[in-house]
């Protein structure tokens, strides 16, 4: 999935996109309807400079994982969301768009700065591969361990 994460970036989606649909088969979310859905998340929110977007395509990826949506689900899904943003912001020192890019993006000059400095295509692909990996680690934590109670469903389908 790091793979496909990596390879849809290079394409030229953003890095929510990226993330989210490079899992989302998985789940039986057809990749071009998860590439619809993430679009308004890259760039810290459609170039707001808030949370990256590789961060909510992660985020989104875990919500799919599950087979259910009632409370107690959503508790589960709150705790392994937890822990995915305290290891990326520990090995990151953010999740930030802004601090990880180094650029305020919601800023024209900004947003050309970054441009003519290629920052997307030398600090971006990083956050992509590491936030897919987190994802999959989490995710394989869930399954290995049946002895637990949590609900999150195994892939069925798609690139491993």
């Amino acid at each position: 999935m790091t793979d496909r994460a990596l390879e849809l970036f290079d394409q030229g989606f953003n890095c929510a996109q990226s993330v989210f649909a490079a899992f989302a088969p998985s789940f039986g979310l057809d990749e071009s309807i998860a590439l619809r859905v993430a679009t308004a998340f890259g760039g810290g929110m459609s170039r707001c400079n808030d949370v990256c977007g590789v961060v909510s395509g992660a985020l989104m990826v875990l919500g799919i994982s599950m087979n259910s949506a009632d409370k107690d689900a959503r508790e589960q899904l709150y705790a392994i969301s937890k822990e995915f943003v305290e290891r990326f912001r520990s090995e990151h020192g953010s999740i930030l768009c802004a601090e990880l890019l180094g650029c305020d993006i919601s800023k024209e000059q900004e947003l050309k700065r970054a441009r003519e400095e290629n920052r997307f295509k030398t600090i971006c692909p990083k956050y992509v591969k590491a936030a897919a990996n987190i994802v999959k680690e989490l995710l394989h934590a869930q399954y290995v361990d049946q002895r637990t109670s949590r609900i999150f469903i195994k892939p069925t389908a798609g690139k491993k």
